[in-house]
């Protein structure tokens, strides 16, 4: 265990001798606590300097503060985040922080260091997998070059992974690095995201993990597995034909996955997590046609009589009633913006996760709430039908 003055004496080391590359702090153990926060050197007048950017729900707030602010804010607030990594020019370095306050700082070989460090405020964004860097399986599936480079027709494949391995940062407070994590991902397809997830975990971060994807067709399944042992990835890193709704797995599952499984089929991958009793969930549902056929408001008949904008609507609905019931059943709920809507319509990701305990009163209000949402839309969800032994009558 660490003492407060080692961590203390460790922030003051990286600051003074100029170390960092980039802090990133997430998982608040305060409610009111934003999302993430990521601190990054610039030069500002000639003068090294620090950029902290703090994320709340769709905000980025930014701030600059001088060598000195810097150090003070990590001993301030560092503590108020379960977990946190410093990446240095000498190693990568992870700090728990148990909910008793204790704290645990974990060393590992670098993964930024050889990058070039840019101290401007004009600058390309810096994403969780780099170009220049070679990565393996992206190579393989034909994302980049063997010499590190991104193809162009590849670019905006290049940002969903990395928007995606961002949504997977955020959540790592919820995972315990110690021991083995089990994750299934639904409707793998080729399995972009599926070997990304298995680099960034396990060769990236060193968890421990075992990681299932699951498809309904056979070629793209064993296209998956052959990319797997040709990668080395086999031992934890498994593909299976088969449908959501009659796939059981076997112990626990700590992260659920679905990447656009259609229409219910989002549904029956939320129920089985929400069964597991996942920690984390990440669903971007896709062809919502269910509540297109109940949807119904007099209120609303200005905006329902018209098809594409009743079905834009019934899509959103649809994910509205998925993310609280969510909260009805226990989870922690937000829809985030999964790629820019230049990419794809289908851009809206539900991420949940399990709270630790939920309150009777908050499980009435949110199920109350519920209850007025669909009443006065006439829907009865696939997922509420799922769950009807578990909800009130």
């Amino acid at each position: 265990m660490l003492e407060r003055q080692e961590l203390e004496n460790f922030f003051f080391k990286l600051i003074e001798e100029e170390l960092l590359i980039q802090a990133v702090l997430s998982g608040p153990r305060l409610a009111e606590g934003g999302a993430k926060v990521v601190i990054r050197p610039l030069v500002i007048k000639g003068k090294m300097a620090y950029q902290l950017t703090e994320q709340r729900q769709q905000q980025a707030l930014h701030r600059n503060l001088s060598s000195e602010e810097c150090c003070e804010w990590l001993k301030q607030h560092s503590d108020n985040f379960k977990q946190s990594f410093f990446y240095t020019k000498e190693a990568d370095y992870h700090l728990l922080v148990s909910k008793r306050g204790h704290l645990t700082l974990l060393k590992k070989p670098p993964t930024k260091a050889e990058r070039p460090i840019i101290l401007t405020h004009n600058r390309q964004k810096e994403y969780v997998l780099s170009e220049g860097t070679v990565v393996p399986f992206l190579v393989q599936l034909g994302v980049m070059s063997a010499t590190g480079k991104v193809y162009a027709s590849k670019r905006d494949k290049f940002r969903q992974i990395n928007r995606f391995l961002e949504m997977i940062e955020d959540v790592l407070a919820h995972l315990d690095p110690t021991q083995p994590v089990r994750l299934i991902d639904f409707g793998c397809g080729k399995a972009y995201l599926t070997f990304a997830l298995y680099h960034f975990l396990k060769v990236m971060k060193g968890y421990q993990v075992h990681i299932t994807g699951l498809d309904l067709k056979q070629e793209v399944i064993q296209y998956c597995q052959e990319l797997a042992e040709t990668l080395g990835y086999q031992r934890d890193l498994q593909f299976m034909q088969g449908d959501i709704n009659t796939f059981q797995a076997e112990g626990k599952v700590d992260m659920m996955v679905s990447l656009h499984a259609c229409d219910t089929a989002t549904d029956a991958a939320l129920e089985k997590a929400v069964r597991w009793q996942a920690r984390v969930i990440l669903c971007v549902p896709c062809c919502q046609h269910e509540l297109m056929r109940q949807v119904q408001n007099q209120a609303l008949e200005p905006l329902l009589k018209h098809g594409i904008l009743k079905e834009r609507f019934a899509a959103l609905a649809t994910d509205a009633a998925r993310a609280q019931l969510l909260e009805v059943l226990g989870y922690h709920t937000q829809i985030l913006e999964f790629i820019d809507l230049e990419h794809t319509p289908k851009n809206l990701l539900i991420r949940a996760v399990k709270r630790k305990q939920i309150s009777s009163e908050h499980a009435e209000q949110a199920w109350a709430s519920y209850v007025t949402f669909k009443e006065s839309l006439e829907i009865l969800p696939s997922l509420e039908k799922r769950f009807q032994a578990e909800l009130k009558p």
